[in-house]
């Protein structure tokens, strides 16, 4: 269940500057060393849906009211920059979060530290860094400092579910917290590197922010939704991961509330489980969250911060991205069963 990210922002211009986007992207990943060009770019050339770098293109390149409709809408080189910075921060914490959960696929391919070790992903997931904040750095302190900031709300978001692994009384302050700093955060900085690159006002900037933030807790949400009730196909990894992890999302915790379930299910959790010696108990896990509300009452959760992102879509002064960015919205809980939605 994958969102068409291109056809639902239905912006003129984006395909072509996504297309421009890769070829910048190897571009800077191109260094003397063959080795680590090779594990630097193996995410990367394995796809991906460019969600992040897109809301900067977007933000960066869409046009004021009463620009001529005609023109190509191509992004400069520093809005390709402030794109590529941001996809290399996310890039770069996939790396370390698959070393940290001891993944063996990313994007339906064997992952960087299954394939070549530990030592060797979290040194490519540092280059990536590296080559980020070199970017950042090339536009300007303001957004070398968000860049930087973002890095360590990242960081401290990813603690977060660190120190409360395996607790099955986690808060659901706690998890929001997490998200908050691990998604969100990265999302609403993607924003706003779009529309600081485009000299938007002060206002329009913390608008587009507000709205990217407010996203991207949807979007976690939703991700953690898939991790229960989605399949390896539809994931391009094993389901269950985070459960695997002691990491215990939303679904999670309503599950551990609910009065039909809670019992069973805090009886399986509160110790590590082996993604392939356990996979019969996680999924025995996921069938138990998803026989409860909880799938439900958690996307009704993430239809609320849709609804909040709308909000703030509503704000924003240039009508094409407006547009733009409010069906973004819409549509990104939609491809849900329908179940869940009703």
């Amino acid at each position: 269940m994958k969102m068409d990210i291109i056809n639902t922002l239905n912006l003129k211009f984006l395909e072509e500057n996504l297309v421009n986007l890769e070829k910048y992207l190897k571009k800077v990943l191109t260094t003397d060393s063959p080795f680590m060009d090779e594990i630097a770019t193996h995410l990367l050339n394995a796809g991906g849906k460019r969600l992040r770098p897109t809301l900067t293109l977007a933000c960066g390149t869409c046009q004021p009211a009463g620009s001529d409709p005609n023109s190509a809408n191509m992004p400069s080189e520093v809005v390709l920059a402030g794109a590529a910075a941001v996809e290399l921060i996310h890039l770069g914490s996939l790396y370390h979060d698959d070393v940290m959960d001891e993944a063996l696929s990313r994007r339906g391919i064997q992952s960087v530290n299954s394939r070549w070790g530990n030592l060797s992903a979290i040194i490519a997931g540092d280059m990536l860094l590296a080559k980020s904040a070199e970017l950042g750095a090339s536009l300007g302190s303001d957004i070398s400092a968000l860049l930087a900031v973002t890095l360590g709300e990242l960081c401290k978001g990813q603690m977060e579910e660190v120190r409360l692994a395996h607790q099955t009384t986690r808060s659901y302050e706690n998890y929001f917290k997490a998200i908050s700093g691990k998604t969100a955060y990265l999302m609403g900085t993607a924003c706003r590197i779009g529309a600081l690159l485009a000299k938007m006002s002060r206002d329009q900037v913390e608008t587009v922010t507000n709205y990217g933030h407010n996203f991207g807790i949807a979007f976690q949400i939703k991700d953690d939704v898939m991790d229960i009730i989605g399949t390896e196909a539809e994931l391009g990894k094993r389901p269950g991961q985070d459960l695997a992890e002691g990491v215990y999302t939303l679904p999670v915790l309503f599950g551990l509330k609910d009065k039909e379930i809670g019992a069973e299910l805090g009886s399986l959790l509160g110790k590590p489980l082996d993604q392939l010696a356990d996979q019969e108990g996680i999924d025995k896990i996921r069938a138990l969250i998803t026989s409860s509300p909880a799938i439900k009452d958690s996307v009704i959760q993430g239809l609320h911060y849709v609804k909040l992102a709308g909000q703030a879509g509503e704000k924003i002064q240039i009508p094409e991205l407006r547009d733009a960015l409010i069906s973004l919205a819409d549509a990104l809980m939609q491809d849900l069963p329908k179940q869940y939605l009703s």
